[in-house]
């Protein structure tokens, strides 16, 4: 049996279910705008997604990545304190794609044309509140754990 997601932006957070058992909860980050699937706007798209890739596996837990890639440098509360304003994106990645189509999927609403991850970030982030650019933040140890779970293909439905 499989592994699926459900992400609740009104509770700020991420269950994992098999079947129907939740396995596994934990806070999350959703956008600072809010809602929304259209390209540019900042905001989280809702909907049915599948995990379209899976980026990270064997990394550090702190690997501070930039582009889906290793930037040689793993998180520390120093570097941060160097880089104020740099969105973190740690550990791992679960690039999500959109299947309904005008939804989340095509044109200017595509999930996964406008790069929406859920993915590690800071333990000293701001979690449990909307805070993203649209992305799903999860607390780096929480993010170890939803990327066991979830592989390639998994069903994330992200919920208003």
């Amino acid at each position: 049996m499989t592994y699926h997601a459900i992400i609740s932006i009104s509770q700020q957070r991420l269950f994992i279910w098999r079947g129907d058992v939740c396995v596994f909860e934990c806070a999350i980050s959703s956008a600072a705008h809010g809602i929304g699937c259209v390209r540019d706007s900042g905001c989280t798209p809702i909907g049915r997604h599948y995990v379209r890739a899976v980026i990270g596996a064997g990394q550090h837990p702190l690997t501070v990545f930039k582009a889906r890639r290793p930037t040689g440098e793993q998180w520390s509360s120093e570097l941060a304190a160097e880089n104020p304003d740099r969105d973190w994106i740690l550990g791992r990645i679960l690039w999500l794609c959109g299947i309904e189509s005008g939804i989340n999927r095509g044109g200017h609403v595509d999930t996964f044309r406008r790069y929406i991850y859920l993915h590690g970030s800071p333990d000293e982030g701001v979690i449990g509140v909307p805070a993203s650019h649209g992305c799903i933040r999860v607390r780096t140890a929480d993010m170890m754990t939803v990327f066991n779970y979830l592989g390639y293909g998994s069903v994330v439905d992200i919920k208003p």
